[in-house]
């Protein structure tokens, strides 16, 4: 089997696990979702490092709800001077002002996406929440955080924070594949699962507000806007609904 045969086979593997054991917890994170957006709050994404692809993802994106917001904060993302993010993502504070600053209120929710699970970032947003009486979802990987030490002085993790845990089933290391000759596994694993996880919870939440009698703010693909007015007219409107709600809007 090739390299790519074999990463293609673990991935398949990783996702197969995450959606047999994650049944029960996706429910849950979607009922959350489903109970903010029947309140009109806005459903908040953060991620440190490469994390913040997750929420980059979801953000202003065709097939996503409108009411989702990608907290990216620039300095911690990793999309430029990236070396230096990894400082920032461990540094006290960030996660509290990240809250406080984009004011985010019970009303909302927050979805905190953290491989490891052991950044002070990543955590410590989600105990300023928590403070908050804010929802947290977090997306992890559950294995892999216990396996490793936190850095947070108050020695908790990611997933001893949140009211909903999302096991993304991630390998140690975040690695998948072993090459003859060579000492590291290569392939990251983490990005795929956590990008399938929140899709599964926001589409779920689609279909339980469907399923209420509510009909949800969700975006047309931009190429549908072109062709068709009414796609572009119903975006054009959500964006108007939202904008000055959503900061990076």
């Amino acid at each position: 089997m090739k390299a790519w045969e074999n990463y293609f086979t673990i991935m398949q593997e990783v996702v197969a696990n995450v959606m047999e054991s994650q049944k029960e917890n996706i429910m849950k994170a979607a009922k959350i979702l489903a109970d903010t957006t029947e309140k009109g709050g806005i459903i908040y994404g953060f991620g440190t490092g490469h994390s913040h692809l997750v929420t980059d993802d979801a953000f202003w994106r065709a097939a996503t709800p409108a009411n989702y917001c990608a907290l990216l904060e620039q300095s911690a993302t990793g999309s430029f001077e990236i070396t230096k993010s990894y400082n920032i993502e461990n540094t006290y504070g960030i996660g509290t002002l990240i809250v406080d600053y984009n004011r985010i209120t019970s009303n909302d929710c927050m979805i905190i996406i953290s491989n490891s699970g052991n950044n002070i970032a990543p955590i410590d947003a989600a105990i300023r929440a928590k403070e908050k009486g804010i929802p947290v979802i977090a997306i992890t990987a559950v294995k892999y955080s216990e396996y490793l030490k936190t850095k947070h002085k108050s020695n908790v993790k990611l997933k001893d924070v949140a009211d909903v845990v999302l096991d993304n089933c991630s390998l140690i290391g975040d690695a998948a594949v072993e090459i003859d000759g060579f000492e590291m596994k290569v392939g990251s694993t983490s990005t795929i699962p956590n990008i399938f996880l929140q899709n599964a919870i926001l589409v779920q939440m689609v279909e339980l507000l469907v399923q209420k009698g509510i009909t949800p703010d969700v975006y047309y693909n931009g190429h549908m806007a072109f062709m068709k007015p009414e796609c572009a007219n119903h975006n054009d409107k959500l964006v108007d609904k939202y904008f000055y709600r959503i900061r990076n809007l």
